[in-house]
């Protein structure tokens, strides 16, 4: 039997200011910025997000929202994720403290690296397809650093090394709301 946490030590987790579901892409940026201009301007909020993926820069933009509205209004933030948060949902999750994380039960999580589909067309003077080699080398490292420092912060505060969850990561490693909560990746499963 599953043990999960009594749904009445956190009330505000049942009824979420901001309601997020789909792919993480500018729709959803933009859901989450119309309901981020209706939530009460002071107290606890509560972002509920259900998503199996997407654009990880538009998650780094969304956790960088709530950074920097944590940081100018003192506001506590918690994230609860519900059925699936997959690869950029754990991205914008990563955005959140250990200690302001929750999972419903039977979430899972998924991790994974980073991934790039990209043609190189060598064509055009030597000195060029040089410059396009390395422009490509280039966004492929700084992809990896990207990658490296939303690792550091999933795991930051946990149990789980960044070296395991960089073993991991590229065959997808999927974690049930339980294990992620006994391994210290959030807080509680309610």
């Amino acid at each position: 039997m599953t043990q999960t946490s009594d749904p009445t030590r956190y009330p505000l987790l049942a009824n979420p200011h901001i309601r997020l579901s789909g792919t993480v892409d500018q729709l959803m940026y933009e859901n989450f910025r119309a309901q981020l201009g209706n939530c009460p301007k002071d107290g606890t909020l509560v972002i509920a997000l259900t998503t199996l993926g997407g654009d990880p820069e538009v998650a780094r933009t969304m956790a960088d929202d709530i950074r920097l509205l944590e940081d100018h209004d003192g506001r506590e933030i918690l994230f609860l994720g519900k059925v699936a948060v997959y690869s950029a949902g754990a991205t914008f999750m990563s955005a959140f403290p250990v200690a302001r994380r929750f999972l419903t039960r039977h979430t899972r999580l998924m991790l994974h690296e980073r991934q790039i589909t990209k043609q190189i067309d060598l064509n055009g003077p030597l000195r060029m397809v040089v410059a396009s080699i390395k422009a490509a080398l280039h966004e492929v490292e700084h992809s990896i650093e990207i990658e490296e420092e939303g690792f550091q912060a999933i795991v930051r505060d946990s149990q789980v090394s960044f070296e395991e969850l960089r073993q991991k990561a590229p065959s997808n490693w999927y974690i049930e709301a339980e294990e992620a909560r006994d391994r210290g990746l959030v807080l509680d499963v309610i």
